[in-house]
Protein backbone atom coordinates (compact mmCIF):
# COMPACT_ATOMS: atom_id res chain seq x y z
CA UNK A 1 0.00 0.00 0.00
CA UNK A 2 1.49 3.45 -0.61
CA UNK A 3 1.05 6.53 1.05
CA UNK A 4 -1.72 7.96 -1.22
CA UNK A 5 -3.74 4.45 -2.34
CA UNK A 6 -7.51 5.81 -3.58
CA UNK A 7 -6.84 9.55 -3.26
CA UNK A 8 -7.03 11.39 -6.40
CA UNK A 9 -4.08 14.05 -7.27
CA UNK A 10 -4.72 17.41 -9.59
CA UNK A 11 -1.60 18.33 -10.81
CA UNK A 12 -0.54 21.38 -12.90
CA UNK A 13 1.99 21.53 -15.45
CA UNK A 14 3.09 18.06 -16.23
CA UNK A 15 4.49 17.80 -19.19
CA UNK A 16 7.65 17.68 -18.26
CA UNK A 17 10.13 18.63 -15.43
CA UNK A 18 8.74 19.25 -11.87
CA UNK A 19 5.46 18.92 -12.48
CA UNK A 20 5.67 15.26 -14.40
CA UNK A 21 7.79 13.89 -11.43
CA UNK A 22 5.34 14.94 -9.26
CA UNK A 23 2.51 13.07 -11.01
CA UNK A 24 4.61 10.23 -11.44
CA UNK A 25 5.50 9.77 -7.86
CA UNK A 26 2.17 10.08 -6.30
CA UNK A 27 1.09 8.03 -8.76
CA UNK A 28 3.75 5.52 -7.26
CA UNK A 29 2.15 6.20 -4.09
CA UNK A 30 -0.75 5.27 -4.97
CA UNK A 31 -2.90 7.94 -6.26
CA UNK A 32 -4.85 8.59 -9.82
CA UNK A 33 -4.04 11.67 -11.34
CA UNK A 34 -5.59 14.47 -13.15
CA UNK A 35 -2.72 15.95 -14.98
CA UNK A 36 -2.70 18.84 -17.26
CA UNK A 37 0.05 21.20 -19.25
CA UNK A 38 -0.60 24.12 -21.66
CA UNK A 39 2.44 21.88 -23.61
CA UNK A 40 3.19 24.71 -25.89
CA UNK A 41 5.30 28.41 -25.86
CA UNK A 42 3.99 30.83 -23.28
CA UNK A 43 6.11 33.57 -23.31
CA UNK A 44 8.83 35.61 -26.22
CA UNK A 45 10.90 36.09 -23.29
CA UNK A 46 11.00 32.74 -21.63
CA UNK A 47 14.88 32.08 -22.88
CA UNK A 48 13.73 27.98 -22.42
CA UNK A 49 12.83 25.82 -24.91
CA UNK A 50 8.96 25.47 -24.19
CA UNK A 51 7.06 21.95 -23.55
CA UNK A 52 5.91 20.14 -26.45
CA UNK A 53 3.03 17.57 -27.12
CA UNK A 54 6.28 15.04 -27.06
CA UNK A 55 6.83 15.99 -23.87
CA UNK A 56 3.15 15.61 -22.38
CA UNK A 57 2.97 12.10 -24.73
CA UNK A 58 5.42 10.80 -22.41
CA UNK A 59 4.34 11.88 -19.04
CA UNK A 60 1.48 9.79 -20.07
CA UNK A 61 3.34 6.77 -20.93
CA UNK A 62 5.54 7.49 -17.55
CA UNK A 63 2.05 7.28 -15.42
CA UNK A 64 0.98 4.05 -17.53
CA UNK A 65 3.56 2.05 -15.85
CA UNK A 66 2.70 3.42 -12.51
CA UNK A 67 -0.81 1.44 -12.63
CA UNK A 68 -3.51 3.88 -11.32
CA UNK A 69 -5.97 5.34 -13.60
CA UNK A 70 -5.58 8.86 -14.91
CA UNK A 71 -6.31 11.49 -16.66
CA UNK A 72 -4.02 14.16 -18.96
CA UNK A 73 -5.46 16.80 -21.12
CA UNK A 74 -3.96 19.72 -22.65
CA UNK A 75 -5.26 23.03 -20.70
CA UNK A 76 -3.98 26.59 -20.02
CA UNK A 77 -4.12 27.13 -16.12
CA UNK A 78 -5.20 30.41 -17.29
CA UNK A 79 -8.24 28.99 -18.68
CA UNK A 80 -10.70 28.46 -15.77
CA UNK A 81 -13.32 27.59 -18.19
CA UNK A 82 -11.45 25.03 -19.77
CA UNK A 83 -10.15 23.63 -16.01
CA UNK A 84 -13.51 23.57 -14.59
CA UNK A 85 -15.21 21.48 -17.61
CA UNK A 86 -12.24 19.23 -16.91
CA UNK A 87 -12.79 18.41 -13.30
CA UNK A 88 -16.38 18.25 -14.31
CA UNK A 89 -15.52 15.10 -15.93
CA UNK A 90 -12.58 14.07 -14.28
CA UNK A 91 -13.66 13.73 -11.04
CA UNK A 92 -16.43 11.76 -11.38
CA UNK A 93 -14.26 9.08 -13.88
CA UNK A 94 -12.07 8.69 -10.71
CA UNK A 95 -14.37 7.87 -7.98
CA UNK A 96 -15.81 11.63 -6.90
CA UNK A 97 -13.97 12.44 -5.01
CA UNK A 98 -10.34 15.01 -5.23
CA UNK A 99 -7.89 15.39 -2.90
CA UNK A 100 -4.83 16.31 -3.20
CA UNK A 101 -3.73 19.65 -5.66
CA UNK A 102 -0.49 20.06 -7.06
CA UNK A 103 -0.42 24.18 -8.65
CA UNK A 104 2.85 23.97 -10.33
CA UNK A 105 2.85 25.28 -13.60
CA UNK A 106 4.81 28.18 -13.76
CA UNK A 107 7.32 30.21 -16.75
CA UNK A 108 9.87 32.27 -15.38
CA UNK A 109 11.57 35.61 -17.77
CA UNK A 110 14.76 38.23 -17.36
CA UNK A 111 14.85 41.60 -17.16
CA UNK A 112 15.38 44.61 -14.81
CA UNK A 113 11.89 45.91 -13.62
CA UNK A 114 12.24 49.07 -15.45
CA UNK A 115 13.14 47.84 -18.67
CA UNK A 116 10.35 45.35 -18.93
CA UNK A 117 7.70 45.57 -21.14
CA UNK A 118 3.99 45.01 -19.79
CA UNK A 119 3.25 41.97 -21.41
CA UNK A 120 6.40 40.31 -20.41
CA UNK A 121 5.23 41.19 -16.45
CA UNK A 122 1.69 40.34 -17.03
CA UNK A 123 2.71 37.01 -18.67
CA UNK A 124 4.36 35.90 -15.07
CA UNK A 125 1.50 37.27 -12.78
CA UNK A 126 -1.13 35.43 -15.23
CA UNK A 127 0.68 31.83 -14.98
CA UNK A 128 2.62 31.84 -12.15
CA UNK A 129 0.05 34.21 -9.51
CA UNK A 130 -3.22 33.81 -11.29
CA UNK A 131 -3.10 30.44 -13.12
CA UNK A 132 -2.66 29.26 -9.29
CA UNK A 133 -5.67 30.92 -8.22
CA UNK A 134 -7.41 29.80 -10.76
CA UNK A 135 -5.96 26.48 -10.60
CA UNK A 136 -6.93 26.21 -6.71
CA UNK A 137 -10.23 27.90 -7.70
CA UNK A 138 -11.21 25.09 -9.93
CA UNK A 139 -10.68 22.41 -7.45
CA UNK A 140 -11.92 23.81 -4.03
CA UNK A 141 -15.74 22.88 -4.77
CA UNK A 142 -14.94 19.23 -5.92
CA UNK A 143 -12.92 18.61 -2.36
CA UNK A 144 -15.33 19.99 -0.55
CA UNK A 145 -18.18 18.02 -2.56
CA UNK A 146 -16.12 14.85 -1.59
CA UNK A 147 -15.84 15.95 2.51
CA UNK A 148 -12.51 13.73 2.58
CA UNK A 149 -10.58 16.97 3.14
CA UNK A 150 -7.33 17.13 1.59
CA UNK A 151 -3.74 18.58 0.64
CA UNK A 152 -3.44 21.93 -1.83
CA UNK A 153 0.41 22.15 -2.58
CA UNK A 154 1.87 25.72 -4.10
CA UNK A 155 4.82 25.21 -5.86
CA UNK A 156 6.18 28.94 -4.86
CA UNK A 157 10.37 28.98 -5.16
CA UNK A 158 13.11 30.99 -2.90
CA UNK A 159 11.94 33.89 -4.89
CA UNK A 160 9.01 33.66 -2.72
CA UNK A 161 10.82 34.52 0.54
CA UNK A 162 13.28 36.30 -0.69
CA UNK A 163 13.25 38.64 -3.70
CA UNK A 164 16.06 38.35 -6.64
CA UNK A 165 17.09 40.97 -9.00
CA UNK A 166 15.86 40.70 -12.97
CA UNK A 167 13.47 38.50 -11.43
CA UNK A 168 10.99 41.59 -10.01
CA UNK A 169 8.11 40.16 -11.68
CA UNK A 170 8.58 36.56 -10.67
CA UNK A 171 9.07 37.64 -6.93
CA UNK A 172 6.08 39.15 -6.80
CA UNK A 173 4.26 36.39 -8.43
CA UNK A 174 5.48 34.04 -6.31
CA UNK A 175 5.55 36.51 -3.04
CA UNK A 176 1.56 36.39 -4.23
CA UNK A 177 1.50 33.10 -3.75
CA UNK A 178 2.57 33.18 -0.22
CA UNK A 179 -0.48 34.97 1.02
CA UNK A 180 -2.65 33.43 -1.57
CA UNK A 181 -2.08 29.95 0.46
CA UNK A 182 -2.22 31.71 3.97
CA UNK A 183 -5.40 33.62 3.39
CA UNK A 184 -6.57 29.93 1.21
CA UNK A 185 -5.73 27.71 4.57
CA UNK A 186 -7.54 30.06 6.82
CA UNK A 187 -10.26 29.47 4.61
CA UNK A 188 -10.03 25.80 3.92
CA UNK A 189 -9.31 24.90 7.41
CA UNK A 190 -13.02 24.45 8.58
CA UNK A 191 -13.06 21.75 6.06
CA UNK A 192 -9.85 20.21 6.62
CA UNK A 193 -8.05 20.88 3.46
CA UNK A 194 -4.45 22.25 3.75
CA UNK A 195 -2.54 25.10 2.19
CA UNK A 196 0.55 24.68 1.80
CA UNK A 197 3.83 26.27 0.47
CA UNK A 198 7.06 25.15 -1.13
CA UNK A 199 10.05 27.04 -1.99
CA UNK A 200 12.48 25.54 -4.49
CA UNK A 201 16.03 26.95 -4.96
CA UNK A 202 17.71 25.59 -8.85
CA UNK A 203 16.20 22.73 -10.02
CA UNK A 204 17.61 20.48 -12.69
CA UNK A 205 15.37 21.76 -15.44
CA UNK A 206 15.12 23.22 -18.99
CA UNK A 207 13.82 26.66 -16.70
CA UNK A 208 17.45 26.81 -15.38
CA UNK A 209 18.89 26.60 -18.71
CA UNK A 210 17.21 30.03 -19.75
CA UNK A 211 19.97 31.61 -22.02
CA UNK A 212 18.94 34.87 -21.12
CA UNK A 213 19.50 34.49 -17.26
CA UNK A 214 23.11 33.85 -18.20
CA UNK A 215 23.21 37.18 -20.31
CA UNK A 216 21.57 38.97 -17.53
CA UNK A 217 23.75 37.59 -14.48
CA UNK A 218 26.95 38.12 -16.89
CA UNK A 219 26.06 41.92 -17.66
CA UNK A 220 25.20 42.70 -13.96
CA UNK A 221 28.06 40.30 -12.18
CA UNK A 222 27.44 41.61 -8.96
CA UNK A 223 23.40 40.49 -8.59
CA UNK A 224 25.17 36.84 -8.27
CA UNK A 225 25.50 37.42 -4.65
CA UNK A 226 22.01 36.79 -4.52
CA UNK A 227 22.33 33.54 -6.22
CA UNK A 228 23.93 31.61 -3.19
CA UNK A 229 23.07 28.52 -1.05
CA UNK A 230 24.59 27.08 1.93
CA UNK A 231 25.05 23.47 1.32
CA UNK A 232 28.10 22.69 -0.50
CA UNK A 233 28.47 19.34 -2.80
CA UNK A 234 25.57 20.53 -5.83
CA UNK A 235 24.29 23.24 -6.92
CA UNK A 236 20.64 22.47 -8.76
CA UNK A 237 18.39 19.84 -6.92
CA UNK A 238 16.85 17.05 -8.86
CA UNK A 239 12.82 16.94 -9.30
CA UNK A 240 12.82 14.33 -6.97
CA UNK A 241 14.13 16.24 -4.42
CA UNK A 242 10.97 18.49 -4.72
CA UNK A 243 8.66 15.47 -4.95
CA UNK A 244 9.91 14.04 -1.18
CA UNK A 245 8.20 17.40 0.31
CA UNK A 246 5.63 17.04 -2.34
CA UNK A 247 4.42 13.48 -1.37
CA UNK A 248 5.05 14.03 2.41
CA UNK A 249 2.48 17.73 2.12
CA UNK A 250 0.08 15.49 -0.14
CA UNK A 251 -0.41 12.15 2.47
CA UNK A 252 -1.45 12.00 6.43
CA UNK A 253 2.59 12.48 7.57
CA UNK A 254 2.21 15.70 7.47
CA UNK A 255 -1.67 16.10 8.67
CA UNK A 256 -1.00 18.89 11.51
CA UNK A 257 0.95 21.12 8.52
CA UNK A 258 -0.82 24.19 7.10
CA UNK A 259 -0.32 27.51 6.09
CA UNK A 260 3.36 26.72 5.89
CA UNK A 261 6.30 27.68 3.82
CA UNK A 262 8.38 24.92 3.44
CA UNK A 263 12.09 25.66 1.98
CA UNK A 264 13.88 23.27 -0.22
CA UNK A 265 16.60 25.65 -0.89
CA UNK A 266 20.03 24.30 0.42
CA UNK A 267 20.26 26.91 2.79
CA UNK A 268 19.23 30.03 -0.24
CA UNK A 269 16.93 31.92 2.06
CA UNK A 270 19.15 32.07 4.94
CA UNK A 271 21.88 34.39 3.77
Amino acid sequence: MGLLERRVAFVTGVARGQGRNHAVRLAAEGASVIGIDIAAPVSEYSGYSAATASDLAETVTLLEAQGPPFIIETVDVRDSAAMDGLLAKAVPALGDRLDIVVANAGIVSWSRFWEMPDDQWQSIIDVNLTGVWRTMKSAVPHMLAAGNGGSMIVVSSVAGIKSLPAQAHYSAAKHGLVGLAKAAAIELGEYGIRVNTIHPWGVATPMTQDNRMHETLDAHPHYRMSFCSVLSGFTLAEPSDISDAVVWLASDLSRTVTGAQLPLDMGATTV
